[in-house]
């Protein structure tokens, strides 16, 4: 993979923020970089474009991003907010070739049991067509021309997939950080992991626990995501952390070289 760009379409947790009915400092904060849709990435890669998870925001992430391609979508796992946005990939799923949807074998049940007519179990015209191709954990797959790895991700009450390809390593959901997962990381140059507050949570990493993973796999640039209300501003909390380590926001794009936006702040 020798170039490459990561765009964050969304980098909050469920809720998005600002959460509905929340007040908060955050939740009413006037910097862009605190209006956080649900989590979702963008890979760009010798001129192959790998979605990461479609959630309920999907088609506002893609319009104000200027509607860039999509040759293929890797689900983490089948929660709604990773999910929700499956429908609306039609624009980029119709005629004689589904669009490949790369998820684990229990993913693959429970978006085809959520919605079969996007897989082929209906002949209703303008529906998405999608196909879904299986991945096992650490078992690395070819997608277009790229080569991914599936990692096992503790979610607490359950195992999802984080994704290594190339010099990228993209986490999130995470709670606790298999051995055999930390070992696949080491060595990465760009890490996106989640960090969704300050105080712990039962099924994800808060911050603390974010940055140990991040000093134990020790890449070159770290990014966090997959953020709630109640980790605290942008302004605030970017002065606090380590080197090497950012709160990325929805919009920012990186490559291993430069960093801007693809929305106006």
């Amino acid at each position: 993979m020798t170039d490459w760009k990561l765009t964050f379409l969304g980098t909050g947790t469920s809720t998005g923020v600002p959460q509905i009915g929340c007040r908060c400092g955050v939740c009413s904060s006037a910097d862009p970089r605190d209006h956080r849709l649900r989590t979702s990435a963008l890979l760009e890669a010798d001129g192959y474009n790998l979605l990461l998870d479609c959630g309920p925001d999907f088609r506002q992430q893609m319009l104000r991003c200027g509607s860039p391609r999509i040759d293929a979508v890797a689900i983490t796992h089948s929660h709604y907010d990773h999910t929700g946005g499956l429908d609306d990939l039609r624009p980029y799923a119709y005629g004689d070739k589904p669009l490949p949807i790369h998820c684990s074998k229990d993913v693959a049940h429970d978006i085809t049991e959520r919605l079969p007519y996007c897989f082929g179990m209906t002949d209703y015209p303008g529906v998405p067509r999608l196909r879904t191709s299986v991945f096992r954990p650490y078992t690395t797959f070819r997608s277009g021309p790229l080569d991914i790895m599936p990692l096992a991700i503790d979610h607490g009450r359950m195992m999802i997939s984080g994704f290594r390809i190339g010099p990228v390593t993209y986490i999130t959901d995470c709670h606790t950080m298999p051995h055999a997962t930390l070992d696949a990381i080491k060595g990465t140059e760009t890490l996106v992991i989640n960090a969704l507050r300050i105080d712990p949570h039962p099924t994800h990493m808060n911050l603390q626990q974010a940055i140990d993973v991040i000093n134990a796999v020790r890449p070159r640039k770290a990014y966090l995501t997959h953020m709630s209300h109640h980790f605290g501003l942008h302004a605030d909390m970017t002065p606090t952390l380590p080197q090497g380590i950012e709160v990325a926001y929805d919009g920012l794009q990186i490559t291993a070289t430069t960093t801007q936006t693809c929305i106006k702040l």
